[in-house]
């Protein structure tokens, strides 16, 4: 066989053939092969349950919080999903046509990254914000895979702001200062109101983390569905206790986050039963399954909405997205409709028959 036999099928096929194809089908077979499969096979199963998960999601309302939503996604646990959740709840809800704005409050700038917005040396950021008291509005970008949803990057900057920080007058609230001198000006210029705005933390409880924790009125926090993951939520638990006592007291832990669940293991589950048992009200019936789209999203400077937005992961952080959406409006006693406050129970229904399925 020669060399470029190998090669299927870019060799085989060949330009003027792909051309010339009527269908992806003539080239790739696979997805005729998977409608051949029995429909009780795992992977039919799983398409299967993708398809009426995108029906669902495609007629489903993302209703408009009657205030804007402040909310701090924290962990100090690194490699959780913290930033991936960030930018992929944000986007969910921008594609909905909320307001969204995303504040990068990590030294590391992936949060920026995801949504492709410039981010290197010397870009007005989040650092000249909380350090020099320049107006957030001059470091506002906007994601240019949605109209709605803006962001103030990080830059590597950032990374000796703890250190400038430790000295400052008012350092732990200068970013809420910062934020609330944002809103004002954005309703004397007649601008829209902003429905959710995100702040992505560094995995360390530090004063970034600090100054986002008395700035938020809500606390999400992703868990990682690993053994590791509940030992720091403990410390987390009492640091929020600490900030809602001394500093924020109308900070809560609003949302859990179940990330990178795989069904098929006995300690995601173990994990999962867990935390829905000691947090039961605040953990979401969405979890986040491992997915390579996920992870291959940020290469592409683009969030898993936009880069995939029918692969599984897509799917989860919508229904995610939306569960946050509904929860809000039925926690502030305007709820819409039964199907909606009992979104969080057909997720876990969802759930159950992943695991079935994998």
């Amino acid at each position: 066989m020669a060399a470029d036999d190998r090669k299927w099928p870019w060799n085989r096929v060949g330009a003027k053939a792909v051309k010339n194809v009527k269908s992806a089908e003539e080239v790739f077979p696979a997805s005729q092969a998977i409608r051949a499969l029995p429909s009780d096979t795992p992977l039919a199963m799983q398409v299967e349950l993708d398809s009426r998960r995108r029906l669902a999601l495609q007629h489903a309302a993302f209703p408009r919080p009657d205030a804007t939503r402040i909310i701090t996604v924290a962990n100090q646990k690194g490699g959780v999903g913290k930033t991936t959740t960030t930018v992929n709840i944000a986007a969910g809800l921008a594609k909905a046509g909320l307001n969204i704005l995303v504040i990068d409050s990590d030294p590391q700038g992936n949060a920026s990254t995801a949504l492709n917005v410039d981010h290197r040396a010397g870009t007005p950021s989040i650092y000249e914000v909380l350090v020099e008291d320049l107006p957030m509005s001059e470091t506002i970008a906007q994601c240019p895979d949605f109209e709605t949803l803006l962001c103030v990057p990080a830059t590597i900057d950032l990374s000796g702001a703890d250190l400038q920080l430790a000295s400052a007058v008012s350092r732990e609230t200068r970013l809420k200062m910062a934020l609330d001198r944002y809103l004002r000006d954005r309703d004397a210029q007649g601008l829209d109101r902003l429905d959710y705005i995100f702040i992505d933390c560094p995995p360390t409880l530090g004063l970034l983390t600090l100054n986002a924790l008395v700035t938020a009125k809500e606390a999400m926090i992703p868990i990682q569905c690993e053994y590791y993951a509940l030992e720091g939520l403990t410390q987390l638990m009492k640091t929020i206790g600490m900030v809602t006592q001394h500093l924020n007291p109308t900070l809560e832990v609003s949302t859990i986050l179940l990330t990178m669940y795989d069904g098929r293991t006995n300690l995601s589950q173990q994990v999962a039963d867990e935390v829905r048992k000691h947090f039961p009200r605040q953990t979401l019936g969405a979890t986040i399954p491992r997915s390579v789209r996920v992870s291959e999203a940020p290469s592409h400077g683009q969030t898993v909405i936009s880069y995939d937005p029918s692969s599984t992961g897509a799917l989860a952080y919508l229904e995610a997205a939306r569960e946050i959406a509904v929860s809000g409006v039925a926690s502030a006693g305007i709820a819409g409709n039964t199907g909606d406050v009992n979104v969080g129970k057909a997720n876990s229904a969802r759930q159950r028959e992943d695991e079935v399925a994998a």
